[in-house]
């Protein structure tokens, strides 16, 4: 990171990955015979306070899913959602 702002950046990549490791978001496990790892990449994002100004640095680890095949690389699936952003229409 060559950013004059490395050092933020490089704070909220500590912060996301304690928040990871503290809520046993995943386990270390080998890799089955034949099947590949998901990679990840980071998602860097500025969050801005009312008056525009910078108030928090933002990173993400996400991985990427869509280079995965059932069967092969996972056999169960179960999709993880935030309540909020559940929506129920009422006719």
């Amino acid at each position: 990171m060559q950013s004059k702002n490395a050092i933020l950046w490089k704070e909220a990549i500590d912060d996301e990955m304690d928040s990871l490791i503290e809520n046993h978001t995943w386990e270390l496990v080998d890799v089955l015979e034949g099947a590949k790892p998901t990679s990840c990449k980071w998602i860097f994002k500025r969050k801005l306070r009312p008056d525009g100004t910078i108030g928090k640095y933002k990173a993400r680890l996400v991985a990427k899913e869509f280079s995965q095949e059932k069967s092969i690389d996972f056999f169960n699936y179960t999709p993880v959602y935030r309540i909020t952003t559940i929506r129920v229409l009422i006719a």
